[in-house]
C-alpha cells in the first residue's frame, strides 16, 4: 500500500514544480510507444488509433515497439530501463496492477514510472463457437457439465484474461479446460479452425466475426449491455455480477520524466480523445475514451489494485 501510495503521489506532484524548458522543445525527434503486447491484440489496436492522431497533435511521428511476453513483463521492463526523456512511453493496461499480485516481477510499477493518462476502457466478451448448440449461458454451461473435458476455452497466460476466465469458470461451475495462449490473435485460428470452443475476447478485435456469424457472443463483462451488441446479457444479467470487470489501457512514462512533458503528453492525449474521428473509431470497435489527468490515473491505478489482488487470492493463478 505504500507504493500505490507513492504512485498517487507521484501524480498529484505533476503539477508542481513544472518549468516551461521542457515542454518547449518537446518533441523534436521520434517518440517510441512500447505496446508489451502482440500485434493485432485489443492493445495493440487501441494504442496504434490513438497514436494515428496523437503524432498529428504533438508534431513527430510515434513508433509503436510491440514488445510481448512474459504476460507484459519484458516491454514493462524495457520502458521501465528507458531514459526519462518523454521520447519512450508505455502503453499499459490492467496487467500494471495485476502483475505485483499475480507474478514475481523485477520492476516495481508504481516506484519506475510516472502517470501520463488513461486511454480507454473497454470489456470482456465470454464467445462460443457456433458449432456448439448452445445460445444462452445456461445452454452453455449445462452443456459442458453433459461434455466434460471437450469444451476448450483459450486464455492469454499471464494477464487479466486469464484471470477473468477462471473466475468465469469458478462463479458458472462450467467443466471446461482453460488452455493458455500466448496472446489473443494466436487462439484466433485455433477457434475458427474448431480446436479451441471459447474465447474471451474484448469487442475491438471480434465484432465483425460475431456479425459475421463465425463467433457467439453469450456475456458481456460491461456495466451496461453494449450500444454494438445490444442483444448480448451482461454478467449481472446472467448472475455473475462478481465479473462486471472492466478491461482498461494507459500510458505511463519512465519516473523522473520531466513533469511538464508529462502535462504536454496528457493534454495531446485528452485532446485526441475529444476529437470526433477517435470517439467514432473507438466506438465501433468498442472501445470507450476515458479522459483524465495524470493525477486521476493515478488514483485510478490506486483503485484498481485491491481489486485484481482479491481476483488473484480468489482464482489462485500465479505466473513466473
Amino acid at each position: 500500500m505504500m507504493a500505490i501510495r507513492t504512485f498517487v503521489v507521484i501524480g498529484a506532484l505533476l503539477t508542481i514544480f513544472a518549468g516551461p524548458a521542457a515542454a518547449q522543445s518537446y518533441p523534436s525527434r521520434v517518440i517510441k510507444l512500447i505496446v508489451p503486447f502482440t500485434p493485432g491484440s485489443p492493445n495493440d489496436v487501441m494504442a496504434r488509433l490513438l497514436t494515428q492522431n496523437l503524432q498529428t497533435r504533438l508534431g513527430q511521428a510515434i513508433v509503436v515497439d510491440n514488445k510481448p511476453g512474459g504476460g507484459t513483463v519484458i516491454g514493462t521492463k524495457a520502458a521501465a530501463a528507458a531514459e526519462p526523456d518523454g521520447y519512450t512511453l508505455l502503453f499499459i493496461s490492467s496487467a500494471l496492477v495485476i502483475d505485483p499480485a499475480m507474478k514475481g516481477i523485477a520492476y516495481d510499477p508504481f516506484k519506475e514510472f510516472a502517470p501520463v493518462g488513461t486511454v480507454t476502457t473497454t470489456s470482456w466478451l465470454v464467445t462460443v463457437s457456433p458449432s456448439l448448440p448452445v445460445k444462452t449461458m445456461p445452454e452453455f454451461v449445462a452443456y459442458t457439465k453433459a461434455h466434460p473435458g471437450t469444451v476448450n476455452f483459450a486464455a492469454t497466460q499471464g494477464t487479466a484474461a486469464m484471470l477473468v476466465a477462471e473466475r468465469f469458470k469458478q462463479l458458472s461451475s462450467a467443466d471446461m479446460l482453460i488452455v493458455p495462449y500466448k496472446g489473443g490473435a494466436a487462439a484466433l485460428p485455433d477457434f475458427l479452425g474448431g480446436r479451441i470452443q471459447v474465447l474471451l475476447p474484448t469487442p475491438s478485435t471480434t465484432l465483425p466475426l460475431i456479425r459475421d456469424g463465425k463467433m457467439r457472443a453469450l456475456m458481456i463483462t460491461s456495466p451496461e449491455r453494449s450500444t454494438e451488441l445490444p442483444d448480448v446479457p451482461t454478467a449481472r444479467e446472467v448472475g455473475l455480477p462478481a465479473l462486471t470487470l472492466e478491461f482498461w489501457a494507459g500510458i505511463l512514462a519512465p519516473v523522473g520524466t520531466p513533469h511538464d512533458v508529462i502535462g504536454k503528453l496528457n493534454a495531446a492525449i485528452n485532446e485526441t480523445l475529444r476529437s470526433d474521428e477517435t470517439k467514432a473509431n473507438m466506438s465501433k470497435l468498442g472501445f470507450d475514451a476515458k479522459i483524465g489527468s495524470p493525477q486521476d490515473f493515478a488514483k485510478f491505478v490506486a483503485d484498481e489494485t485491491p481489486r485484481w489482488t482479491e481476483i488473484v487470492k480468489a482464482t489462485g493463478v500465479r505466473a513466473e
